[in-house]
Order: C-alpha cells, then structure tokens, then sequence
C-alpha cells in the first residue's frame, strides 16, 4: 500500500536575550530568535511565507507579515531542516511570539505550518 504524500514540518525555537542591544532606561528590550525547520513529511515543500504574532508583557500585539524568512524562501526535501536566526524588539522585559508559515509542496497544495508560541524574556524575569 502507497503512502500518500503528507506535508509536516517541525519547528524548534531558541530565544536569547541581547544585552548589548537593549536599552532598559528607553523600554528597548531586544530578543534573538534562532528557527529550526525541518521537513518530516514525505515530499519536498518550499517556504512561502510567514505570520507573527508579538504580544509584549503591556498586552500589545504586533501582526508581521512577510514573504519568505531572512530573504529566502528555502526548499525543504523530505528529512532536510533549514535554520536561521531573527529578532524582536519589545517595550517589556518579557513577551511572547506565535504564528504560522505558509508552505507549498511541488505538485502545488499550499498548507501552514503553526509555529508553537515561545517566550522572549530577559534572563532574570522567569524563575
């Protein structure tokens, strides 16, 4: 019995807060992120786009959208991952960031990928 092709992309999260950057006296607090996304599914996809959510600890949202991540667009085949590195820039000691990336396999069918909501904080906030 065939297995039909099923799109499934895993995604993991590093956060890390940058120091040098941040201005705590001007409520500029500035996060690093590192994605890692690898295909699991069983046919090659391509990153299309992305979606985030920011919430900071003040309960402001800020929705980004863009094509692709850090100017590409990456072609994942089957077991391959792709990992890149971003930033986000709060007015709080903490947030939290989530959304989606939309895909697209080869024989066309678009689909996304929810990205689980992760925690930027600085390193003393949580316990």
């Amino acid at each position: 019995m065939d297995i039909p092709d099923r799109p499934a992309i895993d995604i993991q999260v590093r956060t890390r807060y940058l120091d040098e950057q941040s201005a705590p006296e001007q409520n500029r607090y500035v996060f690093a992120y590192t994605i890692h996304l690898r295909n699991r599914g069983n046919t090659p996809a391509q990153l299309l786009s992305r979606h985030w959510i920011i919430t900071d600890a003040n309960g402001r949202v800020e929705e980004v959208r863009g094509e692709g991540v850090v100017g590409e667009q990456p072609r994942l085949r089957p077991g391959e991952g792709f990992e890149y590195t971003s930033g986000a820039v709060l007015e709080t000691t903490m947030g939290t960031m989530t959304g989606a990336y939309q895909w697209i396999t080869d024989d066309g069918t678009r689909f996304e990928a929810p990205i689980p909501r992760f925690t930027l904080s600085i390193p003393r906030t949580l316990h």
